[in-house]
């Protein structure tokens, strides 16, 4: 008897919940991979990216919601170009080539697999295909604070620069940075190098020491090699500062990076995710800038800045943020 009371206990309920819709379905996770150039823990680039996805899967509900793939220390790129191509395969919602160099890779990738919405960065280019999204920072307006700066704390009146490729944020960060210093000072030599690899590490830390040879005792540069140029100015024993880009670098220096520009994407990505639910899985470029967050000025606490020498970037910051005083890139 309780057997069958017990049964028609269940048809009674499987009834009600068929009458009213059934039972709740958790809709499937949305899924983006990522194709890294270098290692997700780079202090540069690469983890600026990672970092912001991990906190969106936190943001979103945990893996339930987002989850998350990723390739690292692509920096080949044959390489990055099968790891794209193997993500659209796998059916990812969208696939991020995060990497100047990997834009003929997503122009031919793209056009196999209508439905994944491929974005690359940092570039603006979208190749007029409908499921091809860029996406930038605006680097430059943190080069020009950082210049700013360094032009107030040199005392050789000379900053080195080694930069990676002159592409992307690299080449608009190093505009920023110049425009900074020669803001403050036009007799500031700034000296640049481009090593030609964003990859290379021990060419960007001999580039830095030619620099610091010559007299440079401030140094800034772009890209996940810069930790060559953070190595050599360590070994400068507190006679170089530097100033840090697309993540905050501090930790890897606390006693000379003096502020770094740090990437927020989290606002791209929330932007992309919305688009693509939307049925928008391209022809837009995003922009990541101070004004909307995606672009911060982060102080090192450990670092001694005067005080006249932080109000004059405060200002710098906010007079951007305002549009008051534009920056080219």
């Amino acid at each position: 008897m309780k057997t069958r009371n017990l049964l028609i206990v269940a048809l009674v309920i499987g009834m009600l919940a068929v009458a009213f819709g059934g039972p709740a379905v958790a809709a499937p996770a949305f899924r983006i991979a990522i194709v890294m150039p270098s290692a997700k823990t780079d202090m540069a680039f690469s983890q600026s990216m990672y970092d912001a996805l991990k906190a969106l899967q936190k943001e979103m509900g945990g893996e339930s919601a987002l989850q998350i793939a990723y390739s690292e220390d692509m920096f080949k790129v044959p390489d990055a170009a099968a790891a794209i191509r193997d993500y659209a395969g796998q059916g990812f919602n969208i696939v991020l080539a995060h990497g100047s160099q990997y834009g003929s890779s997503v122009q031919e990738i793209a056009k196999d697999f209508p439905k994944t919405a491929f974005a690359w960065g940092t570039h603006v280019d979208t190749f007029g295909l409908p499921n091809v999204l860029a996406y930038t920072a605006a680097a430059e307006q943190g080069g020009y604070v950082n210049g700013v700066l360094a032009a107030k704390l040199t005392k050789t009146k000379v900053i080195g620069v080694t930069g990676p490729v002159e592409i992307g944020d690299a080449k608009t960060y190093i505009s920023g940075f110049t425009q900074g210093v020669a803001s403050v000072d036009p007799s500031i030599r700034v000296s640049k190098t481009w090593t030609g690899s964003f990859s290379d590490v021990a060419l960007m830390a001999e580039a830095a020491k030619t620099q610091i040879a010559a007299g440079a005792d401030a140094l800034t540069g772009s890209s996940q090699s810069v930790v060559g140029s953070i190595g050599a100015a360590k070994a400068a024993k507190g006679k170089v500062l530097w100033f840090g880009t697309q993540q905050n670098q501090a930790p890897l220096a606390p006693e000379l990076v003096v502020a770094s520009q740090q990437y927020d994407w989290m606002g791209v990505l929330r932007a992309m995710i919305k688009n693509y639910k939307a049925g928008k899985l391209g022809g837009e470029t995003y922009v990541a800038e101070l004004k909307n967050g995606g672009l911060k000025i982060v102080y090192n606490p450990s670092f001694k800045l005067p005080d006249a020498v932080k109000k004059a970037g405060d200002k710098v910051i906010a007079d951007i943020t305002s549009g008051t005083l534009k920056i080219k890139p």
